[in-house]
């Protein structure tokens, strides 16, 4: 019998080699459309587990199949009820500790309470406190994707792989907005001007900043010095001492710091999920003159009305990658495109059981990237 090899167009993507079991450890069904991608990719079946919730709302994870002495990557999309979502992983990285795996890699791709990673009055830094839990389960690698703060990856105490999206996002420029040259790149916020800025450069495009009352930036106290008790008086400070206050600031009228005017607007940003501070950006792009507007981020959470009230805005488009599912927000909006990018988590997966270099993934990507 002869064995006649596959056309090339049917060969998998990606080979890798024996000991490898992928997971998904959602139990929410919509969820898994990723990992079967990056299975397909891979060239192999998921791994049998049961993830399913108790009468009494209590996770309970079954694992069906040995995963002794082998790679076990664990894939996790955030749903909805993200604290579910963080359970199931925790209980199923815990459960291939406890039975001998080699290693436990889990691959986030939006990694939750992401924008809790500083301090805010007397709150908590509680991305910290979900990295430490992640360890403290039997999580040995991490891959994760366009982390809310690159500094985020300090809290671990394994090694983390932060992959980028951008190069998709870039590609979807390219070849899905027919006259791209003619838009300009635009941050909504002064704090997402390193973004804009590193598609500006790559699409050798101009780019705008909006700066003013309608911009959406963090808490001016995020960082804690305002946590002790405020001082009533004046009498309450040492005679000797004269400590300068700090002015506080205001925020200038609304302007757009560069040209806009018969242009294409692409903003682009980390994540969208509630979409006033867009809408706000939109209108104002609007008025100055901007004859269509994109909006391009990496993890699309469209929490609560998102969908209608983009579909009822001046935003013409809304493009996000698959990081987070959101299939239902999609049929509710026309206006919301999706990115597929299992291709780089199933290669890094790959990479990584194969014992390969990642730099090949982060080629081109700078500090500010």
């Amino acid at each position: 019998m002869f064995c006649v090899a596959p056309p090339e167009s049917e060969t998998k993507m990606n080979v890798t080699k024996g000991g490898l079991v992928l997971f998904s450890a959602n139990s929410n069904s919509s969820c898994m459309e990723l990992s079967k991608k990056i299975a397909e990719r891979l060239g192999v079946e998921m791994g049998k587990v049961q993830v399913y919730q108790e009468p009494d709302r209590e996770t309970r994870v079954q694992i069906q199949e040995s995963v002794r002495g082998k790679d076990v990557f664990i894939i996790q999309t955030v749903s909805k009820d993200v604290n579910t979502t963080i359970m199931e992983l925790l209980i199923m990285v815990y459960a291939c500790k406890t039975s001998c795996a080699k290693s436990i890699i889990g691959v986030i791709p939006y990694f939750p309470y992401s924008k809790q990673c500083k301090m805010r009055k007397r709150g908590s830094i509680v991305s910290k406190l979900l990295a430490s839990m992640m360890c403290k389960a039997g999580l040995t690698h991490l891959i994760t994707m366009d982390l809310h703060q690159k500094e985020i990856q300090g809290f671990f105490n394994i090694p983390v792989d932060n992959l980028r999206a951008s190069p998709f996002l870039l590609q979807y420029i390219q070849e899905e907005i027919p006259d791209y040259r003619n838009a300009v790149i635009v941050a909504k916020s002064p704090a997402s001007a390193k973004r804009a800025q590193s598609f500006a450069e790559r699409l050798r495009l101009g780019i705008a900043v909006i700066h003013g009352e309608a911009q959406d930036a963090e808490s001016d106290l995020v960082d804690g010095r305002h946590s002790p008790p405020m001082v009533r008086s004046a009498a309450a400070i040492h005679p000797s001492l004269e400590i300068p206050m700090l002015i506080p600031k205001e925020k200038p009228p609304i302007t757009v710091v560069g040209d806009v005017g018969g242009r294409i607007a692409i903003i682009v940003d980390d994540i969208i999920d509630d979409v006033d501070s867009f809408l706000a950006a939109a209108e104002t792009l609007k008025e100055r003159g901007a004859y269509k507007i994109f909006v391009m981020a990496t993890h699309g959470l469209l929490s609560s009305d998102a969908p209608r009230l983009i579909e009822e805005s001046a935003i013409d488009e809304v493009v996000v990658t698959n990081t987070i599912p959101h299939e239902i927000q999609k049929l509710q909006c026309p206006k919301i495109k999706t990115v597929d990018i299992s291709m780089i988590l199933s290669e890094a997966i790959r990479r990584i059981h194969n014992g390969e270099s990642m730099s090949y993934l982060f080629r081109n990507i700078g500090v500010d990237d």
